[in-house]
């Protein structure tokens, strides 16, 4: 992929897709290492998943063989001297605390680091897809932090839906002001 937000994007569709209630979604950036952890409270997956998971031709999809997203990132993460891990607990094993973390580590100052891209697009276009799920994104740089908390937004929206016209542009608005701010 281009642009690490279309992972982003992937990856948490995926979160979803496993009954997710809440997708944490963490950016830490330093001068030189950007840290990506996408955590979920989804089903999780079984030892053997995990173990193949990074494999293309490992998928639950049922329209295709192929599933690139995790492949791609730890890709993405490893061409440039960093690190991949997945974790996951699977609900079968762990009824109480399930899930999965995965986290990419890059060095941005390599050559095959690839562009962090459009993060408020990205946030906002998977909270308008998945409005009934919950999404903690933050992203913490060198001088200061970018965030929102859709638990924090339901509070002072009562029951006006995530996905609703005017809340998905203010969303995507407060987001951009957030990093235009740290400029």
């Amino acid at each position: 992929m281009k642009e690490l937000s279309l992972n982003i994007l992937d990856i948490s569709k995926n979160s979803v897709k496993a009954g997710a209630t809440l997708t944490e979604i963490l950016l830490d950036e330093t001068d030189s290492v950007l840290t990506l952890t996408i955590r979920d409270n989804g089903c999780g997956m079984k030892k053997e998943m995990v173990a193949s998971v990074t494999d293309p031709f490992t998928t639950t999809r049922t329209t295709r063989s192929v599933g690139m997203g995790i492949p791609l990132l730890k890709l993405a993460a490893e061409m440039t001297g960093g690190s991949f891990e997945i974790k996951s607990k699977h609900e079968s094993e762990y009824p109480d605390n399930h899930g999965t973390v995965v986290t990419a580590v890059f060095n941005k100052n390599h050559i095959d680091f690839t562009p962090l891209g459009d993060i408020p697009s990205s946030i906002t276009t998977l909270i308008q897809g998945s409005p009934d799920t919950d999404f903690l994104f933050k992203h913490t740089l060198t001088s200061g932090q970018v965030g929102v908390d859709t638990r924090e937004l339901r509070k002072t929206l009562g029951d006006v839906p995530l996905d609703t016209f005017e809340v998905i542009l203010w969303i995507e608005e407060y987001l951009k002001e957030q990093y235009e701010a740290l400029k």
